[in-house]
């Protein structure tokens, strides 16, 4: 029997790979002879470093760079060695949990450590490079990541204007041409689930500046400095579309990396699942396990347990779940892909406890454990 596992991770208390690797524990009890190919499963978001890098033979690399609120922060990120591709998550040098909720300041926040992440890896020799761009501090367009890259966002005396979205007030002129150069080289998969335009009523501003600290009032000028911004950037780059969908992910992010770079906007699912080659491994597969820490309605609105499923229903394979917990409304999942489902928490227990990393992989082993069961007794009838 082929098993393929494809998990996320259940955050705060197992990676993906080690979702995967309880699931063929547990499956090996009953069966030895189970063949079981743990593969990395992350959604572009949390984990993805983590996934991409344990699951493809890649390497972390720690770099100091400029945290959100202009003070250094240690970033982690990703190389895959067979195709020098870089793996980034935004949040670890400009994200929401870098900054203390009552220090949260979408005015003073910055994406500047953002473009030293990706300097560093492109002086490591990176060209492709794919960045989850979810849980950000920030709204400024991402113009700290850009200057950081090398452009100029020049205020009246021809200085770079300040860090965050106050800066965007002060901007008069944009340049190119100190952009460090092995730029034009490299290729961006971005990571992008929200279809936000850059501005107005469904814009970054007005949906997404709340959570990051913003009030009414810093709302309307951001809104109206990011629009300026956008102007000035269609004058230089007929291309600039701030009401291309997903514009606004991650307070402007998404505008900088299609406007100033190589760029594609895509779902981070699909992303991963075509960076990890995971529908060769289900092509060949007799059952197919995904699952992560908890599954509800919103996972069966695209999450990547669903893109899983569906990838594996191309191939008319079997696919069940596991998760942490579950909701009412998982059954929504069924109606997507996922053939069965199975919590694995065994008892009454407290959230600490459930999370604990050894707690939560004995659950899970558990749990493939009496699963496989039921497929061995299936099989002998």
């Amino acid at each position: 029997m082929k098993v393929v596992t494809a998990i996320d991770s259940f955050k705060g208390s197992m990676t993906s790979i080690e979702a995967g690797f309880a699931v063929a524990e547990g499956f090996k009890r009953v069966d030895p002879t189970v063949s079981v190919e743990v593969r990395p499963l992350a959604d572009g978001g949390e984990g993805t470093v983590e996934a991409l890098v344990a699951g493809m033979n890649g390497e972390k690399i720690e770099t100091l760079v400029t945290g959100p609120l202009g003070a250094p922060v240690q970033c982690e990120y990703g190389i895959i060695k067979d195709s020098m591709t870089a793996v980034i998550e935004m949040s670890g040098a400009a994200g929401i949990t870098l900054v203390p909720k009552s220090e949260l300041n979408p005015l003073e926040a910055t994406t500047y450590g953002v473009g030293e992440v990706i300097k560093d890896a492109i002086e490591k020799g990176c060209r492709r490079f794919i960045v989850g761009i979810g849980g950000s501090a920030t709204n400024d367009g991402g113009v700290g990541m850009l200057q950081a890259l090398g452009y100029g966002f020049l205020d009246k005396n021809g200085k770079q204007i300040s860090y965050g979205a106050k800066g965007l007030k002060e901007l008069e002129t944009i340049t190119d041409d100190h952009v460090i150069p092995e730029l034009a080289d490299c290729e961006f998969m971005v990571a992008c689930d929200v279809t936000n335009p850059l501005c107005g009523t469904e814009g970054c501003s007005a949906v997404y500046g709340p959570q990051k600290g913003a009030t009414p009032s810093m709302i309307m000028d951001m809104d109206k400095w990011l629009s300026y911004y956008a102007a000035m950037s269609r004058e230089k780059y007929p291309k600039a579309d701030p009401k291309y969908p997903g514009t606004g992910a991650a307070g402007g992010m998404g505008f900088a990396f299609l406007t100033y770079t190589n760029a594609k906007l895509q779902s981070g699912i699909r992303i991963v699942l075509e960076e990890t080659g995971l529908e060769e491994y289900i092509k060949e597969a007799d059952l197919v396990v995904t699952g992560e820490g908890m599954l509800d309605f919103q996972t069966a609105m695209g999450k990547a347990p669903v893109g899983v499923a569906k990838l594996a229903k191309k191939y008319g394979k079997t696919v069940i779940a596991f998760a942490g917990g579950v909701t009412e409304d998982a059954t929504e999942c069924n109606r997507n892909g996922i053939d069965a489902f199975f919590p694995i928490v065994r008892g009454i227990t407290t959230l600490e406890e459930a999370m604990d990393n050894s707690n939560a992989k004995s659950n899970l082993a558990a749990t493939a454990e009496q699963v496989m069961r039921l497929f061995m007794a299936k099989k002998k009838g």
